[in-house]
């Protein structure tokens, strides 16, 4: 019996675990997905848990609900990965042994790698909304906001979901003219980036619509700390910005046991072939999702693209065949701006976003780098795909490789 462990149950290891159960032999294989907590969570849902369209019940399930029955699922805190015994060594002392290994293990943010961003007033004075916990706080902080500045910071790059940033800015401003207190909060954005995304042509249209709304953006902060007595950022060069509620999209991180296993980068992300998604480090190891070091976009999308090339590298691997299949850092994600609206954005790594059609080139039907309706309800609806579809593997009408078709260049 040979042996596949993929280290991490969310929405990468999720997906993984069904592509390759329907194709791998179970007479031949054993397939054990590892993570910590019985509970699998809807990232992209906790957006809208602070403006209350989505409640802890609209994005979290079992876990097992998902992972396929011929696959075992363990529950166990791993310690480290020692790829030269082939083994995962969890923290009560017991081993699972491997003959290969898929890393999912993804990111989180790390607000303790900021000075002064974890203290008494996390989750009080300053929120997050890339966890429930600090979503479902920060709810409660808008609900009783009267006015003042509200700054969203993100403190260093990479992070999850790049436009979530300004998604959340965009829905304060239609939530604040909702309860008409708009002209009494001052929206700033404060990014280490040169503007608002990290791609030309989407950042013209993204800034435009953010000077459209009246939203500041303070480009080019690199946050040294947090001064909590006075309520400011402070930048390495001494530049200060005065916040009354802030919302922070901490340094993002891979999992301490890439640290612990040494295979990860100084944020603990794993060297991965940027084509085959085969780890630097061993041939028997794969990296999928957020746990890579690509410099591809940290979103579901991506992993969904990834997990359509690994499948197809992996099974030539142990047929002892050459990977022939590659990934060009295909990734698309709709950007709720606000007031029933919506952008979609395509892109991989050498093509940036384009204006035209899509996934149809002659008729669509959602547009891209255009704001819509239609990309507003292709949002709402991408979470019932993500349940009923993306999370188990099913095949979607997208290709994994990045299509011109329909696109103006």
């Amino acid at each position: 019996m040979r042996r596949l462990v993929i280290l991490g149950g969310g929405t990468a290891g999720t997906m993984m675990a069904n592509k390759i159960a329907r194709v791998l032999d179970k007479d031949e294989w054993q397939i054990t997905v590892v993570d910590t907590t019985p509970v699998h969570y809807y990232q992209p849902g906790f957006l809208f848990v602070p403006f209350g369209v989505y409640t802890a019940r609209d994005v979290t399930k079992p876990r097992r609900d998902f992972i396929p029955p011929s696959v075992n699922l363990l529950l166990a805190e791993i310690d480290r990965i020692d790829p030269e015994k082939k083994v995962l060594i969890a923290q009560d002392g017991s081993t699972l042994p491997y003959d290969y290994l898929i890393i999912a293990t993804g990111a989180r943010i790390r607000p303790d790698q900021t000075e002064g961003l974890l203290d008494p007033d996390w989750h009080r004075t300053k929120f997050d909304f890339y966890t429930l916990e600090g979503a479902a706080a920060l709810h409660k902080a808008l609900e009783s906001f009267e006015g003042g500045r509200l700054v969203v910071n993100v403190a260093e790059m990479p992070i999850k979901c790049p436009v979530a940033p300004l998604e959340f800015l965009f829905l304060a401003d239609s939530y604040f003219r909702e309860r008409g207190i708009r002209d009494k909060v001052d929206l700033q954005l404060v990014t280490p980036l040169p503007g608002a995304f990290t791609k030309p042509k989407a950042t013209e249209v993204l800034g435009g619509l953010l000077a459209e709304k009246k939203i500041g953006v303070a480009a080019e902060f690199a946050l040294a700390r947090v001064d909590n007595e006075n309520k400011k950022l402070v930048g390495w060069d001494e530049t200060e910005v005065p916040y009354d509620l802030l919302v922070s999209v901490p340094v993002n991180m891979g999992d301490e046991v890439i640290a612990r296993s040494g295979l990860g980068d100084e944020l603990n992300f794993v060297s991965t072939d940027r084509k085959t998604l085969q780890s630097k480090a061993s041939p028997d190891i794969f990296v999928l999702g957020d746990a890579t070091n690509l410099p591809a976009s940290k979103a579901g999308s991506v992993a969904h693209f990834q997990a359509e090339i690994l499948t197809e590298n992996f099974l030539s691997v142990i047929d002892g065949k050459p990977m022939r299949a590659s990934f060009d850092g295909h990734a698309n994600c709709f950007i709720e701006s606000g007031q029933g609206k919506g952008f979609l954005i395509d892109f991989n790594y050498e093509t940036e976003p384009l204006p035209g059609t899509y996934p149809l080139p002659a008729i669509g039907p959602l547009s891209l780098l255009e704001e819509t309706s239609l990309n507003h309800y292709g949002k709402l609806m991408f979470r019932w795909v993500y349940w009923h579809l993306l999370l188990r593997g099913k095949e979607l009408p997208i290709g994994s490789a990045m299509s011109m078709a329909g696109k103006v260049a």
